[in-house]
């Protein structure tokens, strides 16, 4: 399937990774922003934009799921096959010390992981560092000097319920049911708390209203679910850790280096599905800028770009260790209500909190 459908692979990813981009420069969706705002500014339109993205996505998917509508083509002989939403192993030691960092990491680069790859797309040259010293951070974390560690705390896994990979309802003992009681109770939860900040679903001025993008990006995650497990071989989601070092794999190496299906390009690399939907993300943002008129090359002073570099590889850093980021733990992994994803999702919020504090709250009251 893989093989034989490579243009079309190719064209799904590239659509969801410009749509997402796209999405996130019109809306300035950035969970930095989102979870910053709340002690810094007292604003909680993009906290209130996440979690409608995440109660859409959480009923999406799980609907999604339950219906058997996750389908994947086996890569030799392209049969159709159902699949399920994958969740990673619960390792609270590693979601809970690399979400930490990785919140640390967002507030001194200037942006989520989300968010520095599509304001690379608004022509912030800081971004581009941020970018590249994210993937050191990766590559050190996953192949380098911190692997040790790495491997490490991930070996303290837990099960609950019989599961290393839980979701929420197990802690209350599983079942269909209990499932969708769970679901039920954290969904209204959720949307209650949105509703009252009065969401608009329109545009403000020129720009998306925090409502209609956190609608947008809960209805692109089910979406990728979707498309990704069809055409790409597997259920990825909305992610950028993963296809980020998948993307710079290629570069260097002509194979992305994956655990995810891999397919062949004309002969010339190897690559997957997230290969080319990361590449498309910036594009997407682009676009939008353009639309805007507000791309402009942007080039910070050296101390500024130090601190995003810094930054940025103490979130790749951290993404390794947690087993995700903003999107693959806080958007995708928590549709799935993983307990990894909502511990590690927590962890980041604490490390964000942790770093505003130092840099911009102490700063002002001293």
């Amino acid at each position: 399937m893989l093989q034989g459908n490579l243009f079309i692979t190719a064209i799904t990813a590239v659509g969801m990774g410009l749509a997402l981009g796209f999405i996130l420069q019109r809306g300035r969706f950035c969970l930095n922003s989102a979870f910053r705002d709340i002690i810094f500014m007292k604003d909680m339109e993009l906290f209130r934009a996440y979690l409608l993205s995440v109660a859409v996505a959480v009923l999406g998917s799980n609907l999604l799921d339950d219906f058997g509508l996750l389908m994947a083509a086996d890569p030799e002989t392209g049969a159709l096959q159902q699949i399920h939403l994958m969740r990673q192993g619960f390792v609270p030691l590693a979601n809970i010390l690399g979400g930490f960092l990785f919140g640390i990491g967002i507030v001194l680069a200037g942006g989520c992981a989300s968010g520095m790859v599509f304001r690379v797309g608004e022509g912030q040259i800081s971004m581009v560092g941020a970018v590249m010293g994210f993937f050191f951070g990766v590559v050190m974390t996953t192949e380098g000097l911190l692997s040790p560690v790495h491997q490490y705390l991930k070996s303290f896994t837990v099960e609950i319920s019989g599961k290393t990979n839980p979701a929420l309802w197990d802690l209350f003992g599983g079942g269909a049911a209990t499932k969708w009681a769970t679901i039920g109770v954290f969904t209204v939860t959720a949307l209650v708390f949105v509703m009252k900040g009065k969401p608009s679903f329109g545009k403000n001025s020129k720009t998306y209203s925090w409502g209609l993008t956190g609608l947008l990006i809960g209805i692109l995650t089910i979406a990728s679910w979707v498309v990704s497990s069809y055409f790409g071989g597997i259920p990825r989601g909305l992610a950028i850790t993963t296809p980020i070092r998948e993307f710079f794999n290629v570069l260097l190496y002509k194979s992305s280096h994956s655990i995810f299906p891999e397919f062949s390009f004309l002969g010339m690399f190897r690559g997957t599905w997230g290969v080319f939907f990361i590449l498309a993300v910036p594009f997407g943002a682009l676009l939008s800028a353009i639309g805007l008129k507000e791309f402009k090359w942007k080039i910070p002073p050296a101390k500024e770009f130090l601190t995003v570099l810094f930054g940025s590889i103490i979130m790749g850093i951290g993404a390794v260790i947690a087993g995700g980021c903003n999107l693959g733990h806080g958007v995708t992994g928590f549709s799935t209500l993983a307990i990894s994803s909502i511990v590690a999702t927590m962890a980041i919020i604490l490390g964000n909190w942790t770093m505003v504090y130092f840099k911009f709250i102490k700063p002002m009251n001293d």
